[in-house]
């Protein structure tokens, strides 16, 4: 005990020598719980000093804020039954106090990691751009009370940052008072609703959603939920990406549609001038086929897990300057964060007023081709 009053003590002297940033508590003793870490620090509320508690779970945070006394009591309760380190932040001195199996407790001292303290502003919760509604329990990412299934929490992580992505997209552009939108290769959909329900129940958009799967059981699911979730708009067709008949679309996804299925894709936007094009390219496997056997000069290209990242690489910003040809702005950036997968990648086009140089980036495309002995890209054969 004389350990935990150390800490307690140099906690309450950071308050009031003006000098404390924040509190981590970390290994958690029942991750059952859900509970994984506990983050505390100074805020101001109506001129009042509290402290705040972010909560992390699994599936989300809670904040809760206490008076210093109140702190002292949770902490002790927090480090009693919750975890077994618990680190303070000033601007003199860290304090690392861990707890042993055997309940053994020892407090160490480091130099400070911080320079400076952290605002006293009181954070919002971050949005969340889906709603707990009801597709998302008839998809299996919410239980019957609303809450979120631990092991769909990277699924409901996912959706929202899709939406944040999606609602930063459709500000760039200009689209007509009813949007035209199809998915292709919509799977079991999670994406689809979630993009259905985020863009006509929150925006308030008049948008019409088709999604393109050819798996027929999928399509079955996913028109019954549609229909149960009263999604008027929101339809799925039994077809294949090549197949399909794209004639009026002014935003086309399609998010990991494997191999050329993406080629497809983006050749059906292209052909029916759409607005705005969103994929993430998966399973390049076109252009890797074709070099097989192929003795390649750099030595990048000599160890395989290397050779496999560079011809992604190529793969997609070939695609890119191809749409760039066809008068589309492009961009390349990271679509989730690579714990959850590596094809990670989401390939954007907004169409442009202003006219391509087409010579310059067929120049680029002929180059790349040449430096990687590519004989052909299988968007340029299909367009």
């Amino acid at each position: 005990m004389k350990e935990l009053n150390a800490f307690f003590d140099a906690f309450v002297n950071a308050i009031e020598k003006d000098i404390f940033v924040k509190i981590t508590l970390s290994k958690s003793t029942n991750k059952s719980e859900g509970l994984r870490n506990v983050y505390i620090r100074l805020i101001k509320i109506k001129e009042q000093q509290q402290l705040s508690f972010t909560y992390r779970y699994k599936t989300n945070d809670q904040v809760k804020n206490y008076s210093l006394e109140e702190t002292k009591k949770k902490l002790q309760e927090l480090l009693n039954s919750n975890f077994k380190i618990g680190t303070l932040f000033t601007l003199e001195e860290d304090y690392s106090l861990r707890i042993s199996k055997k309940g053994k407790i020892a407090v160490m001292k480091t130099h400070p990691s911080f320079a400076n303290k952290l605002p006293e502003t009181h954070d919002q919760p971050k949005k969340k751009r889906a709603e707990l509604g009801k597709y998302l329990n008839l998809l299996g990412i919410t239980d019957n009370n609303g809450s979120v299934i631990p092991k769909m929490a990277d699924k409901f992580k996912q959706i929202n940052k899709y939406l944040e992505i999606i609602e930063n997209l459709i500000k760039t552009v200009d689209l007509p008072k009813t949007v035209n939108i199809v998915d292709m290769g919509s799977g079991k959909g999670y994406l689809t609703f979630a993009l259905y329900d985020y863009l006509v129940n929150q925006k308030k958009m008049e948008v019409k959603v088709t999604g393109i799967e050819q798996r027929n059981e999928l399509v079955d699911f996913c028109n019954k939920t549609a229909r149960s979730c009263e999604f008027e708009n929101l339809h799925f067709k039994n077809n294949t990406i090549q197949d399909y008949s794209a004639k009026k679309v002014d935003i086309l996804i399609a998010l990991h549609a494997c191999d050329t299925a993406t080629d497809d894709a983006l050749s059906k936007a292209i052909t029916a001038n759409a607005i705005l094009i969103i994929t993430a390219p998966c399973c390049h496997k076109q252009i890797r086929q074709q070099l097989k056997g192929i003795t390649q000069e750099s030595p990048i290209l000599k160890y395989g897990i290397f050779k496999e990242r560079q011809y992604e690489m190529v793969t997609d910003t070939i695609r890119a300057l191809i749409l760039e040809k066809h008068q589309y702005n492009t961009k390349v950036f990271e679509f989730i964060s690579n714990e959850h997968t590596r094809k990670n990648v989401m390939l954007v086009g907004q169409k442009s007023n202003k006219k391509p140089n087409v010579e310059k980036l067929s120049e680029k495309i002929d180059d790349l081709k040449k430096t990687y002995g590519i004989d052909s890209h299988y968007l340029e054969e299909i367009l």
